[in-house]
């Protein structure tokens, strides 16, 4: 069943949520409340990638990040950092944290696949062209699936040569990283695709701005008013196993694979008719 993770985002200026949750207390709490909604990971980021944000310097990503983790760990919830630096990367997994959620795929920070590689930990590694202040200047692509397949193929080998091991892997097509709305469509069309990789697959679709505009007017909605098309979203990954979803509306994501998986049961349970 594909798993849900929660997003906390311990910022000032992420597209959804931006400062809501900067404060450590309201951070640690919503995280407790996501994953009494059923979220079976928790994700804590101190730095948003947005597209156009600018970077903060380790020092208040660490701040931000590891208060969060250590008490949401010690409340006994699976916790994955939302980090492309290595320091804040072993600063969490020292906290407790169980997964990395690095947006450049190891590039950012070359020092993460060492980091990586020395704990016991998971590893996501996502599909991405530079930072967010300039990451939606390189949008070109011929076969965006292809190209990013390969891309993720390149970053496996080179993680693996560093010492990371095949289970600590997860991969990410990375919606909304230097991809126009267009690519992030076919990108979802074709993720029967990414099978060939071998490993399992993350998709953070939710909120995200090629979901902004799809009524009949074509009314553009703030980022709070997407929640049912990234349920949309979701559910079609569950149909195609995917791993997990990263998702705002916990609660929501979990209710609608609830129905999901029910129907499913009673469909086996069904005595069948005669024809």
């Amino acid at each position: 069943m594909t798993q849900v993770m929660g997003i906390v985002n311990v910022t000032p200026d992420s597209f959804s949520d931006g400062g809501k949750y900067l404060d450590t207390a309201a951070a640690i709490r919503h995280g407790e409340q996501l994953a009494a909604q059923g979220a079976d990971i928790v994700d804590v980021g101190g730095e948003s990638t947005r597209p156009g944000a600018e970077r903060v310097d380790a020092e208040t990503e660490a701040n931000r990040v590891v208060p969060v983790v250590r008490a949401l760990v010690k409340a006994g919830i699976t916790v994955s950092v939302d980090t492309m630096r290595a320091s804040t990367a072993q600063a969490a997994l020292s906290a407790g944290a169980h997964i990395i959620n690095d947006v450049s795929g190891g590039l950012a920070d070359p020092e993460m696949a060492t980091v990586v590689s020395a704990h016991d930990c998971s590893w996501v590694l996502m599909h991405w062209r530079g930072h967010s202040a300039t990451m939606q200047s390189a949008t070109s692509y011929r076969d965006v699936t292809r190209e990013v397949i390969a891309h993720l193929g390149e970053r496996i080998d080179a993680v693996r040569s560093a010492g990371v091991r095949d289970e600590q892997i997860i991969v990410d097509p990375g919606l909304g990283f230097a991809k126009t709305a267009q690519h992030n469509w076919v990108l979802l069309a074709e993720l029967d695709e990414f099978a060939q990789l071998g490993f399992p697959l993350l998709i953070g679709a939710s909120r995200k701005s090629f979901l902004a505009a799809l009524g009949t007017d074509r009314t553009v909605r703030p980022a709070p008013e997407r929640d049912a098309a990234s349920l949309a979203v979701s559910l079609y990954c569950a149909r195609r196993d995917v791993w997990a979803v990263r998702v705002h509306d916990v609660a929501g994501t979990v209710d609608a694979f609830a129905v999901m998986s029910n129907i499913d049961a009673a469909g086996r349970l069904s005595p069948q008719l005669p024809g």
